[in-house]
């Protein structure tokens, strides 16, 4: 898709809702469906999995509106998944791979490998955000079985690195660390673990630079944040990192740090503020905290448009990550069948790791061993070659993007308790 400016993707947006079921006669033609699991229910992801789901809706209806794919119209079809259990990720992959879906687009797995052993059975190209070492190593150790299988973001290996070289970064720009010790709180899925793991030896490798100070354990569900936020003050460290990635307990988390701060700490939260309860849950406890994502809405001209459009559709607090790469997701698919049978799932495959695509949330290249995307500025120096690892503070009650340096909005602002 080429780049847009705000005026042209709002009126292509407009003139996309009220046109979906107003489809030209060639529109007429078999629908290529795209799978798309969406939990609908449950603890942890509902909310990720349906922005995911909502800016694939909006991609769909865009293309419908413009004639479709080679005149064919694109459809929908959602079945609900257990993101907790094999089984249930099995069902919902099943479920669709035998109704026949030209493509599985599924914003994450939390159990990555029986999701990708369905779709690898009968080759359907499937592209996800599951922001997993294991699931790159799963298509790396295996190329020809998970040949047509893409995660259309980094592994989950890059927030701890990028993290501590955003804070050097920071303090190059002239921020001045109360200390140099990085306490970290983390939560004991794989996922965090993962993260902290990478967080730690960034940390060793920063030559002095970064010291590791307390590591604290927490485990899903978090009933009170109160003795975490008394360990923190308590080590006293000039960064402090909550590695969990749930909305709702980080907002829980923000609610009691604020009375009871360390004071002068940067306090990063991990991925999580992205989704929309942290602020609509936190309210004003949310200002100051910032938080990271490898995958994001972009703020340039492209991106703002996108998020204009996206809040005029789906009013309320706009999800900032997975709203931007399921669109961006379905506009890869479409560049796809533009010169492949849509049936053809190996000349699809074939087709999406020839593509380089600009969309709402940076650069996606997939021809590399790793069927992953670069990162900046962790592995391209090139802003343009790859997507931003965004670093955002909640400001006057908004996400703002503040690192890096190419693409952010504002400068870091002192947190109240700083």
């Amino acid at each position: 898709m080429p780049a847009l400016n705000r005026r042209s993707f709002l009126m292509t947006t407009a003139a996309t809702m009220g046109a979906v079921a107003l489809w030209s006669p060639a529109l007429a033609a078999d629908p290529i469906v795209i799978g798309v699991p969406t939990a609908q229910s449950g603890p942890v992801g509902v909310a990720d999995q349906q922005d995911w789901l909502n800016g694939v809706t909006m991609a769909v209806e865009e293309i419908n509106a413009n004639g479709g794919v080679n005149g064919r119209p694109l459809e929908i079809k959602v079945v609900d998944i257990d993101l907790l259990t094999p089984e249930g990720t099995v069902a919902a992959f099943q479920s669709l791979v035998e109704g026949g879906v030209h493509a599985l687009a599924h914003s994450f797995a939390i159990i990555p490998q029986p999701a990708m052993d369905v779709a690898a059975s009968n080759g359907v190209p499937y592209l996800h955000g599951n922001t997993s070492q294991a699931s790159v190593d799963l298509v790396k150790a295996n190329p020809e079985k998970y040949r047509n299988i893409f995660q259309i973001d980094v592994a989950e290996t890059w927030y701890g690195a990028g993290f501590i070289k955003f804070l050097s970064q920071q303090k190059a720009a002239g921020w001045v660390p109360k200390n140099n010790r990085v306490d970290i709180v983390q939560e004991q899925i794989g996922y965090t673990q993962v993260i902290s793991q990478a967080t730690q030896a960034a940390i060793a490798a920063s030559g002095g630079e970064w010291e590791l100070g307390k590591v604290i354990d927490i485990q899903f569900p978090v009933q009170d944040w109160a003795p975490v936020v008394q360990q923190l003050k308590e080590s006293d460290a000039g960064v402090i990192m909550i590695d969990h990635w749930v909305a709702a307990e980080l907002a829980s988390f923000a609610q009691a740090y604020v009375l009871d701060p360390t004071p002068g700490a940067l306090v990063y939260l991990q991925y999580g503020p992205s989704q929309p309860e942290f602020l609509d849950l936190a309210g004003d406890a949310a200002e100051g905290f910032v938080w990271g994502s490898v995958i994001g809405v972009y703020a340039d001209e492209q991106g703002m448009a996108f998020r204009d459009a996206y809040k005029a559709k789906y009013p309320g607090t706009m999800g900032m990550v997975y709203t931007g790469s399921g669109y961006d997701t379905v506009h890869i698919l479409a560049k796809a069948w533009e010169t492949a049978d849509p049936s053809d799932f190996d000349a699809v495959g074939q087709a999406i790791k020839g593509i380089t695509y600009r969309g709402v949330s940076g650069t996606y290249t997939f021809a590399n061993e790793d069927h992953t995307p670069l990162s900046y500025p962790n592995t391209t120096d090139d802003p343009e070659a790859g997507q931003a690892h965004l670093i955002f503070q909640v400001q006057d009650g908004e996400h703002i993007i503040i690192s890096p340096a190419t693409h952010k909005q504002a400068d870091l602002r002192p947190a109240p308790w700083m």
